[in-house]
């Protein structure tokens, strides 16, 4: 059965976060509800439709910005009182909008997350959980890493109270009290946590989780250990999952997975006899979605799916038919609602024009003042600069509330700019003058009408560290920018992992001296992406990584005075060795440094190499002869005379040319990974053999694996 939606925009509040809206259960069977929505102005504002139009029920004064909006009430009955969070604050509301509760939670940070149950109330900070009941303070955590969702098993299916947290770190912990009861590792850093079927599902164990990069998966948390259900990896390579919801839109009697993404991706997954999921049904809106339910709220009897976006839309995709059969007798009362709604959109654009030239006139002056710079800098911007481990590259998202005229990029670090299907802004480089002015890059993306979010992907080469920056110019007049800084990091290619390899030939860098816990944690903060800014609890840390291009490994141990970093790569030791002296020395900290090599582990690294220098080498050779293979084929008429191989290549020349293309310098980025091996093999040796370079490449242009080996070993 295909799902057959229509769109419907609703209203339009402020800027959203993550999570802020909800409908308030309807009182009968497939009635009406109403929309209840928190903004960055804090204003919480609820509406319900009639006759096509929104009417307000309540809407609240300005005040802190609302990151996250829940519903609560006795169990068992109608969830249907408001609860905020707005810094440290928690706000409680009645459906008609009278305040019954302000809980001042005294945390140091902005609430980040909520979950309410009965009169339980679980929040999280960065990285402190909190468990209140009745507003008492009953539990407490303080996590490793950033907690980003919380949530709890139904409290009452479940005999003890079972927190579970999302962490940053690729974990769910699953708390009991302040302690945790165990860790579940998942494939990707969870955003976003939901009870399967709204109650945790047949078990009232199950829970589902969305990652940042795409996956979706559930877990049935039993009271000993987790139990993988199914995971759906991100094949389609779409957007990170901010919300999720559970609701039967198909109708089948059994509630489907709504699903809301950064990129706009609305998703609804339903489940076959085996409760497996299968996509239904999906719809790209132009913004991130931020929260997203299922219910009714345009007209009676009709579900739909309702969801905010990024800045404040509220919209529908309805099940409602956009074009409706009638007898003769019901035309003429169609006719006239259409004129009358047409005569109300008339007198509502007109008051709208008068009032854009109003703040137009506000904004002009407020600009020219001594406020300008309170009036400029208002314009919220929404960015995202993650590593994705598929194809090793960095996806960096702008999203703006009004339109984006353009985006400059600009880099003092040598990175490339890859090609996206996504994007459909016309870009322009300028030429650099990087030996001057450590000015690496300068690219000018110029958006078309009406974008408001830009995805870019960017390649970084490790041991190559700097700062990426991004000034964004939105639509408005007068012109303002604003400027976004990121960090391209030493180890700019390595990712958080929670085991390696213990058989691969390892090398060995030791680092002591009188630094404190705080200062070598500050040290790899700087060096590796991923690691928590605040240092972890205890004497002693480990993390592992993994080199999301080559596979390689990476062991960090530290404490006070001693930092010990093993790797199979050479090159990652060399980085870590190099950056970590420059940081000791800007602290005036004297280091001791050793090192233990193996010459193995060389042989190992240009192994892990090969098949992607192999690959590339081939798809060159390929790209080369298409034009040369197209000639012939024009010449003789068919391709019946070609070997196999040639008639895939000329089949193939399309999607070959369109990869080739997608790869720029990747052939070269390989050959300076084995240039960085061949030196820094013979560096810790205390040997210079930058002059045998020259005949390095020419091996590499002519590459054989054992030849290679073989230069390596004799050099």
């Amino acid at each position: 059965m295909d799902l057959a939606l229509n769109r419907a925009d609703y209203l339009q509040v402020g800027v959203t976060s993550q999570k802020t809206m909800k409908l308030l259960p309807a009182s009968k069977s497939r009635a009406t509800q109403k929309v209840v929505i928190g903004d960055h102005d804090g204003v919480v504002t609820c509406f319900g439709m009639k006759k096509g139009e929104a009417v307000a029920v309540f809407k609240t004064l300005p005040g802190q910005k609302i990151a996250r909006l829940e519903l609560g009430g006795v169990l068992n009955t109608p969830q249907e009182k408001i609860f905020i969070a707005a810094g440290s604050e928690i706000r409680g509301f009645t459906k008609r909008g009278k305040q019954f509760l302000s809980f001042e939670t005294n945390l140091t940070e902005c609430i980040k997350a909520m979950h309410i149950s009965g009169s339980d109330l679980f929040l999280s900070a960065s990285y402190i959980y909190n468990h209140y009941c009745d507003c008492q303070d009953q539990h407490y955590y303080l996590s490793g890493d950033k907690i980003n969702d919380v949530t709890c098993l139904p409290v009452e299916r479940s005999p003890q109270i079972t927190p579970v947290l999302a962490c940053q770190d690729r974990v769910l912990r699953v708390l009991q009290g302040s302690d945790v009861m165990y860790e579940v590792e998942i494939p990707g850093p969870p955003s976003v946590l939901a009870l399967h079927n709204g109650n945790g599902g047949d078990s009232g164990e199950d829970v589902l989780f969305g990652t940042s990069d795409g996956k979706l998966g559930l877990i049935q948390v039993t009271t000993s250990k987790p139990i993988h259900k199914w995971e759906i990896r991100n094949e389609k390579k779409r957007g990170g999952i901010l919300c999720m919801d559970s609701f039967d839109i198909v109708g089948d009697g059994v509630k489907d997975l709504l699903v809301g993404r950064d990129d706009g991706m609305v998703e609804v997954y339903s489940f076959d006899s085996a409760n497996e999921p299968i996509l239904r049904f999906d719809q790209m809106l132009s913004e991130s979605v931020t929260s997203i339910q299922g219910g009714c709220v345009g007209k009676d009897g009709y579900d739909e799916i309702v969801v905010s976006t990024y800045s404040g839309w509220v919209t529908g995709l309805t099940t409602e038919p956009t074009h409706k059969e009638s007898g003769p007798g019901e035309e003429l009362k169609i006719n006239q609602e259409m004129q009358n709604k047409i005569a109300c959109l008339r007198s509502e654009l007109e008051h709208l024009q008068y009032k854009v030239l109003q703040e137009r006139e506000n904004y002009q002056q407020a600009s020219q003042s001594s406020r300008a710079k309170t009036a400029l800098s208002s314009i919220s911007i929404n960015d995202k600069f993650t590593l994705n481990k598929d194809d090793a590259s960095y996806s960096l998202i702008l999203e703006v509330q009004t339109a984006i005229d353009n985006v400059l990029i600009q880099s003092d670090v040598p990175i490339d700019l890859l090609d996206m299907d996504k994007n459909s802004a016309v870009v322009s480089f300028s030429s650099c003058d990087s030996e001057s002015n450590d000015n690496f890059l300068l690219a000018t993306y110029r958006c078309q009408a009406n974008t408001t979010r830009l995805e870019l992907k960017i390649r970084s080469i490790e041991g190559q560290y700097g700062t990426l920056q991004a000034y964004v110019t939105p639509r408005v007049q007068p012109k303002t920018c604003q400027v976004r800084q990121y960090h391209i990091k030493p180890l700019s290619l390595h990712q958080r992992t929670h085991f390696i390899d213990p058989d691969r030939p390892m090398n060995t860098l030791t680092l002591t001296g009188q630094f404190s816990f705080a200062e070598v944690h500050s040290w790899v903060v700087f060096c590796l992406p991923e690691v928590p800014e605040k240092p972890p609890a205890g004497e002693c840390i480990t993390f592992y990584f993994q080199n999301t291009f080559l596979d390689t490994q990476l062991e960090s141990t530290y404490r006070k005075g001693e930092g010990v970093f093993k790797s199979d790569n050479i090159s990652t030791i060399s980085i870590l060795k190099d950056v970590l002296s420059k940081e000791a020395t800007k602290r005036k900290i004297n280091l001791n440094i050793s090192y233990e090599i193996s010459e193995v582990s060389v042989k190992h690294t240009l192994k892990l190499i090969h098949p992607k220098l192999e690959y590339q080498l081939l798809l060159a050779k390929k790209v080369q002869l298409i034009d040369a293979l197209k000639e012939l084929q024009v010449h003789e008429g068919n391709t019946n005379f070609l070997i196999p191989e040639y008639r895939s290549i000329l089949e193939e020349a399309d999607h070959l040319q369109e990869e080739y293309k997608k790869q720029p310098a990747h052939l070269e980025r390989l050959y300076g990974m084995i240039t960085d091996l061949f030196i820094d093999k013979f560096k810790f040796k205390g040997t210079n053999v930058k002059t045998k370079v020259p005949l390095l490449l020419e091996i590499l242009d002519s590459y054989d694996q054992n030849a290679l080996i073989a230069f390596f070993d004799a050099a």
